[in-house]
């Protein structure tokens, strides 16, 4: 059999502390959304980044499986490997868009783009009809769809993209 090395003992549930001090308890990480239509950007920013992490945490633990459904077949890589990989990088964008708070412009744009790397694994999901993640009819794949455009603008909204600069007086 292969060698499986989890990377992450994870413990459900937890209790976190969100962006304004309340606790939140995360009992599955299998379906967290950050809902975040009109709060401040340290809230779109920490549910962003908290989001991220625990889906990288998924895809080197308990959901590494369920994600490896989701990769494409025409995707040159092994799926296992993709799943890996994407974790660890969703871990990374995840930690330091709530964590470097001077590099959250690179961050944010980073994560945009990641996110638009992964949509053709949203569409061939779509399209060869994989159930994962809850999503178990072609409906709910197609509107799958139209949240990753939601998710590249609070990642470009977080990083500081569409709003105005503030400059100092020359």
């Amino acid at each position: 059999g292969m060698h499986r090395a989890f990377l992450f003992d994870l413990e459900l549930p937890v209790t976190v502390t969100d962006a304004e001090g309340r606790s939140v308890t995360v009992t599955a990480v299998d379906r967290i959304l950050p809902v975040n239509l009109y709060g401040s950007i340290a809230e779109i920013v920490f549910s962003l980044g908290l989001a991220m992490t625990a889906a990288g945490i998924g895809h080197l633990t308990v959901l590494r499986q369920e994600f490896q459904a989701q990769v494409p077949a025409w995707f040159p890589l092994d799926e296992d490997f993709t799943v890996l990989a994407s974790g660890v990088v969703e871990i990374g964008l995840g930690a330091a868009f709530v964590a470097l708070p001077r590099k959250r412009r690179l961050v944010g744009g980073l994560l945009a783009l990641f996110y638009v790397l992964i949509f053709p694994g949203n569409i061939a999901q779509c399209v060869e009809g994989v159930d994962a993640f809850g999503l178990t009819t072609d409906r709910a794949r197609f509107i799958r769809l139209f949240f990753q455009p939601v998710l590249i603008a609070w990642a470009l909204y977080g990083g500081g993209y569409g709003r105005r600069k503030t400059r100092s007086a020359d």
